[in-house]
């Protein structure tokens, strides 16, 4: 897997991504510590709107910025989004009220909605190969998992020399490292497009998106991730400190065997998806990962919590099982867009994805709050699993890259109809199919 580093350009757009995500780790554990000093006992509250905005910019603002950085060039919108993460990182520790932390997080995860999916469609475009690229979705996927350990890691290890202050400037140092680092990358530039108004930018994504049945399908996954994910990172702290009665070693114990299993999944996935198709992997993984919260919540609320080295063990392979969802999906958005539309099609991705993050959240804490773990642990694995059913239902099985599809406006001349033969009501023809111009819906299956 780690031959794709032998990719100059791709080893240095991997490494501006992980040093990215260690700032962006420290910035995580550097905001929870100015949440208290600004608001006490009130923190909880402020570090969640805090985050609630993140999502809020998230959803609302990557297709926005797409469409505004659409005709631009790649490599210094990169470079901008990160310096403008670094400035407002170095405006924390200058913050004395929560009104200026909310500000603060807008403007800096306005900056990561706009670098994310424009580093994400640049990808494809320097690794071509499929094989190449899915080693890349896995590296990825383990630079993720990596921010969640080493960030605490390294922040631990900051604080015993230095004040909590110095977390903001290790989260600066961070953003200008990966501008630099994307500085000396080779990013290619933008395939000429047609140009289109701003009204079309902003909704191509998502109306590609939408109108391909494996990306509905994609969708439906997402609902899996966040429902299941979303009870592991929230009500994780309360069942290590009180299920438990553990201390703050055991909170890290119980995420870095979520990690590691992750990790575990990101490791394997290339070999796996060379045998076996992404919807015989992500399909029962989902369903797996919901029926797993499901019998777990069941289980404790009928019989009590399991031991704590099982416990351990299902959070290990709850990662497992959502790493083997979230890994592939880049594989699917880049087969169901044309090059120029990969970037939208990205932010689309981003945007729906966090949407469903922004519902998971709120419910795993509130009704983990109002009804307990239990029935938390219950309900959002069912939803998890009613998600992986109905992507499942979403997405057909068997159904081929080439399908036959007839075109009806294109005149017998048209270089596109080349191949194709003359039948009523236009021309048929069969080749990769994704949703473009000449494309704009998806062929139904014939009866």
């Amino acid at each position: 897997m780690l031959a794709v580093l032998g990719h100059p350009t791709y080893a240095r757009l991997l490494a501006a991504q992980v040093v990215a995500l260690l700032g962006t780790g420290l910035l995580t554990i550097a905001l929870g510590l100015l949440a208290y000093d600004i608001a006490g006992e009130g923190a909880g509250t402020v570090l969640g709107l805090a985050l609630t905005i993140k999502m809020v910019a998230y959803v609302g603002l990557s297709p926005v910025a797409n469409a505004v950085v659409a005709r631009l060039n790649r490599k210094h919108v990169m470079i901008g989004a990160d310096l403008v993460r670094a400035c407002a990182a170095l405006s924390l520790p200058f913050i004395d009220s929560a009104w200026q932390i909310y500000l603060a997080v807008f403007v800096l995860q306005a900056a990561s909605a706009t670098f994310t999916p424009t580093f994400q469609a640049v990808i494809p475009d320097v690794l071509p190969e499929e094989g190449d690229y899915t080693r890349a979705l896995s590296l990825s996927r383990l630079a993720y998992d990596l921010e969640n350990i080493v960030s605490p890691m390294l922040a631990g290890l900051l604080l015993t020399v230095l004040a909590a202050d110095t977390l903001f400037f290790g989260t600066v140092a961070g953003f200008l490292v990966s501008a630099a680092l994307v500085r000396a990358a080779a990013v290619p530039a933008v395939r000429p497009a047609r140009q289109r108004p701003f009204r079309e930018r902003l909704t191509r994504g998502i109306r590609i998106y939408l109108a391909t049945p494996r990306l509905r399908g994609l969708l439906a996954l997402n609902g899996t991730v966040s429902a299941v994910g979303a009870v592991v990172l929230v009500q994780s702290v309360v069942i290590a400190r009180s299920a438990y009665g553990g201390d703050e070693r055991a909170l890290a114990v119980a995420l870095g065997a979520y990690g590691m299993g992750s990790m575990l999944a990101a490791l394997a996935l290339p070999r796996l998806l060379e045998r076996r198709a992404d919807r015989a992997l992500m399909g029962p993984a989902a369903s797996a990962a919901g029926l797993l919260m499901v019998g777990a919540g069941l289980w404790v609320a009928l019989v009590d919590w399991p031991a704590w080295p099982v416990f351990l063990v299902l959070w290990f392979v709850l990662g497992l099982c959502l790493s083997a969802v979230m890994t592939p999906a880049g594989r699917l958005l880049r087969r169901s867009a044309q090059a120029e539309d990969l970037p939208p099609i990205f932010a689309a991705q981003f945007a729906l994805s966090h949407a469903t993050w922004l519902f998971a959240y709120p419910v795993a804490g509130l009704v983990g709050s109002a009804l307990g773990v239990p029935v938390v642990m219950a309900g959002l694995g069912a939803v998890g699993l009613a998600c992986a059913f109905l992507a499942l239902r979403l997405w057909p099985a068997g159904q081929p890259d080439h399908l036959p599809h007839v075109h009806a406006g294109l005149s017998a001349d048209h270089p596109h109809l080349a191949d194709a033969e003359r039948v009523a009501g236009g021309y048929r023809h069969a080749h990769p199919f994704v949703i473009d111009d000449m494309h704009p819906e998806w062929p139904r299956p014939p009866r």
